[in-house]
């Protein structure tokens, strides 16, 4: 349809070029750095540090968190752990993988493989911040759905440290973008490019004169998951995931095991070039750059939707989300980023160079047998659809926070979302798609300042669960109970049994109150506290969290932590 992409990208053509250029501006030094990349790569580097290093120290504690022990079935919530891993992968693990780095290769050199693994591990710290983050203030509604991300602890979470009205015009800015940006980045491009690739692979003119089909038959595959809501999307995405990963890691070790006896250069290469980048603009520099921007457009970490994905996990403690998120960049950018590295610099496709990162790594493909790029399709296009679920959420998310949580903005979404998987696949919109990127960049603006306002929070949340463990505050939930990572729903007897546990404790901690309240030698107590505060030593207020200096309503009113 080139008159319909003709007459778009006459009216949106430079705006999307404007926006582009602000949000993708490259600073004039090594070769053009984009500010958007610094911005990404300071935070990421500041988090691992402030955060102590988890993505080492606390690696083997994740793995239990990821199977289950530390939550229960009977927790709020609607996904288990694993589940929100598997959803957040959807939306990272794609077309960047197979694309991205095989373009980054053939601009910067094998070197930018190894600078992709290398901030892989500093994004680590990013995910975690944002799913944790995304616990703490998520809102739990009364039929036991969640709605949680960046908006709710923007403004919840900066309210709760006295900076309501930053945190409120961060989070409708944040929402803003995210409703745009998915869109373009998670719906628009991904149905494009199956749509296209599809088509290629079968060699049928009459798909690729019609790849309206072809977006109309995933478009019916969306409506039929995202109907369901996020507990169906989370379903398929935690089957789809794996089932991909497994089908894609396979293939790069076919490729890498027909070309063994070339792996030992093809992994020498891969390190000295990173440090030797002859013939790239910037040198040292300029390849590190273009690795850590695949790295970082890859497993968009400081964009925030890992706060999203991991808001709807079953789970009172806020920062098991956070070790469970870790595995993210581990897997997206260390693990199927590297695989893909190799497979292409083992076989020296990237020599030729072009700027068609699907080609590239189609011939690598073709190492092994004419037939083995159908299998690189198949891969692409369970990418390209699990993308399409998870972004689904993302948005859905932000609707409801800018319009309500009303059965008609979740419909008109759902419906708007599914008619853009075939337009997506029947036209272009190139200008459309660039103007979606900028915006979706642009989330990780307030997003992180917001993380960077909450650092004292977050850190103190993380190193409490730690520190609990490790001393044997916190154990393992019962096995029976444990939300595991298969069927996470609690039987009416485990359902009863906890009601009438937290009934217990709430009339313990009651008479407990009581008791100190009565007690004339407790010392604690200050003479302005209020007679009907909860606990005779009054609210803890640290360094004026919970305070309100513009008298506009209790901060905390908002706020439920871990949706408790």
């Amino acid at each position: 349809m080139p008159g319909i992409d003709a007459a778009v990208e006459t009216i949106f053509g430079p705006i999307a070029a404007f926006l582009s250029a602000v949000v993708f501006y490259k600073a004039p030094i090594f070769g053009g750095v984009p500010i958007i990349v610094v911005w990404l790569m300071a935070a990421a580097i500041f988090l691992t540090v402030w955060l102590r290093f988890q993505p080492i120290t606390g690696l083997k504690h994740s793995i239990q968190v990821i199977r289950g022990r530390y939550t229960a079935k009977t927790d709020p919530g609607e996904v288990s752990s694993f589940q929100a891993l598997a959803t957040e992968l959807s939306g990272t693990v794609g077309l960047g993988n197979i694309a991205g780095v095989a373009v980054a290769i053939a601009a910067g050199g094998p070197g930018a493989a190894l600078w992709i693994a290398i901030f892989g591990f500093f994004a680590m710290s990013v995910k975690m911040a944002e799913a944790t983050l995304g616990v703490m203030y998520r809102k739990v509604n009364a039929d036991g759905t969640t709605e949680g991300g960046p908006m709710y602890y923007l403004r919840d979470g900066l309210a709760q440290i006295g900076r309501r009205r930053l945190g409120r015009v961060l989070a409708v800015l944040y929402a803003i973008f995210t409703l745009v940006g998915v869109f373009g980045a998670g719906n628009l491009f991904q149905s494009n490019q199956v749509a296209a690739i599809v088509a290629s692979s079968t060699g049928s003119e009459f798909l690729s004169g019609n790849q309206w089909l072809i977006g109309a038959v995933m478009a019916l595959l969306t409506a039929i998951v995202i109907l369901g809501g996020v507990t169906k999307i989370a379903r398929w995405t935690s089957a789809i995931t794996p089932a991909m990963a497994v089908l894609y890691v396979l293939c790069t070790l076919a490729i890498i095991l027909v070309n063994i006896e070339a792996l030992p250069a093809a992994v020498a290469t891969i390190f000295t070039s990173a440090f030797t980048a002859d013939g790239v603009t910037g040198g040292i520099i300029g390849v590190a750059v273009i690795g850590i921007q695949r790295a970082l457009f890859s497993n968009a970490a400081g964009v925030g939707s890992a706060g999203m994905a991991h808001s709807a996990s079953k789970t009172k403690e806020p920062a098991t989300e956070g070790f469970t998120a870790l595995w993210e960049p581990l897997v997206d950018s260390i693990g199927v980023c590297m695989l893909t590295a190799i497979a292409v610099v083992i076989t020296g496709v990237y020599q030729g160079g072009g700027e068609d990162g699907v080609a590239l790594t189609a011939a690598a493909f073709g190492t092994v047998a004419g037939w083995f790029p159908s299998l690189l399709t198949v891969a692409v296009a369970l990418f390209g659809f699990s993308t399409v679920l998870a972004y689904a959420y993302y948005g859905e998310l932000s609707a409801k926070f800018l319009f309500g949580s009303s059965a008609l903005v979740q419909n008109a979404f759902r419906i708007a979302w599914v008619l853009a998987v075939i337009v997506g696949a029947a036209i272009s919109l190139d200008s459309v798609i660039a103007f979606s990127d900028a915006m979706f960049f642009l989330m990780s603006v307030p997003n992180l300042l917001g993380i960077y306002f909450l650092a004292r929070v977050l850190r103190l949340e993380i190193l409490r669960h730690r520190y609990r463990v490790s001393v044997g505050a916190l154990s393992e939930v019962e096995s029976d109970l444990q939300v595991g990572m298969g069927s996470h729903e609690p039987t009416a007897e485990q359902v009863a049994a906890e009601e009438h546990r937290t009934l217990t404790e709430e009339l313990r901690l009651a008479d407990l109150h009581r008791q100190l309240a009565e007690d004339p030698d407790f010392p604690v107590r200050a003479d302005h506290h209020d007679e009907d505060l909860a606990s005779p030593m009054g609210e803890t207020d640290y360094d004026d969290w919970a305070q309100d200096p513009e008298g506009d309503g209790d901060p905390q009113a908002e706020r439920s932590p871990a949706g408790a």
